[in-house]
């Protein structure tokens, strides 16, 4: 027993040591993705980056890691401690971004921790809001946000997330990712009344603010009652509001600003109305009347620099 206690803080006390070496050649090169002067040596920074990331989620427990990297990734956990992921762009001279990154979650059929590899193929997928994707097929983003749901027995991670796409179109994106037998899987079936619908795009022009955030904010109840005029025996309609504070996905609506450019996404830009989800029974559920005016929920939030994730548990302990 003695000779055991005297081991075990040693092979954890190694254990951490890798994985701060780790930590320290993996912030150094996604450093480099940001910073470097040509597309070749941004590329060839963001390849060594996967490989250090692999290696490192290779490592025993690597799951409970507490990480911190540049500000240019996102590493986001669930708070089951089941699922995290890590995404980051590289943008090319001539303004187009490719996202790289990897998955890890727990592997229920396996009982252990895995991985993937992210692979972005966002210009070859058809049907992007329709198509079921997986880690080598992925529709690329850095995400900024992770909401957990459950029901029936199911856990849904709700991402949210953008794309630079290139020097004239932006994406934001709301991708529902769900583990099925073992395997990954990006977009689901969770948005009430659109059966087809696995995920949620909004394309716009690159100088347009479009917000996207899962927040405390307002929903206007509309009631209409039908009530006797006095005097009469005709009725009217009584429209009656009430304001509540949800939880909820909230985003702009965007729409083109030229007659007749539907689907020439440059033309895109805020509408003027605001859009939300609610978690209802299992389903993420439009709602009419959301409105983003908590004054310390406000959604005008920059991109960057990305919110740093709080893991479920901590290494070593």
């Amino acid at each position: 027993m003695l000779l055991l206690a005297s081991v075990v803080p040693t092979a954890a006390g190694q254990n951490k040591a890798r994985m701060q070496q780790l930590q320290q050649q993996l912030s150094d090169k996604l450093e480099m993705v940001s910073g470097a002067a040509t597309d070749n040596e941004r590329y060839l920074a963001s390849e060594e980056a996967v490989q250090l990331l692999t290696q490192a989620l290779q490592e025993e427990h690597s799951e409970k890691w507490r990480w911190s990297l540049p500000d240019v990734a996102s590493v986001l956990s669930a708070p089951d401690g089941n699922f995290r992921i890590f995404t980051w762009a590289v943008i090319r001279d001539d303004g187009e971004f490719e996202c790289f990154g990897a998955v890890q979650y727990y592997d229920e059929k396996e009982e252990e921790y895995t991985f993937q590899v992210l692979n972005d193929k966002s210009e070859e997928i058809m049907n992007r809001e329709e198509s079921t994707l997986s880690p080598d097929k992925w529709m690329g983003a850095v995400y900024q946000e992770l909401i957990q749901t459950s029901a029936g027995g199911r856990t849904c991670y709700t991402l949210l997330g953008w794309n630079g796409v290139d020097n004239i179109t932006d994406r934001k994106i709301i991708e529902p990712v769900m583990i099925r037998n073992g395997k990954v899987q990006f977009g689901a079936p969770v948005f009430r009344r659109e059966r087809n619908q696995r995920r949620v795009i909004l394309e716009y022009a690159n100088n347009a603010m479009v917000n996207l955030g899962y927040e405390e904010q307002f929903i206007r109840e509309v009631k209409r009652e039908r009530v006797k005029v006095k005097g009469s025996n005709r009725y009217r309609t009584v429209e009656t509001y009430e304001d509540h504070k949800e939880r909820m996905i909230i985003f702009d609506e965007v729409a083109p600003q030229v007659p007749g450019m539907d689907g020439i996404f440059h033309y895109y830009m805020p509408s003027g109305n605001e859009l939300a989800y609610t978690f209802v029974d299992g389903k993420w559920e439009m709602r009419d009347g959301a409105e983003g005016r908590l004054a310390d929920k406000k959604l005008n939030k920059e991109f960057e620099p990305l919110p740093k994730s709080t893991p479920a548990y901590i290494f070593g302990k």
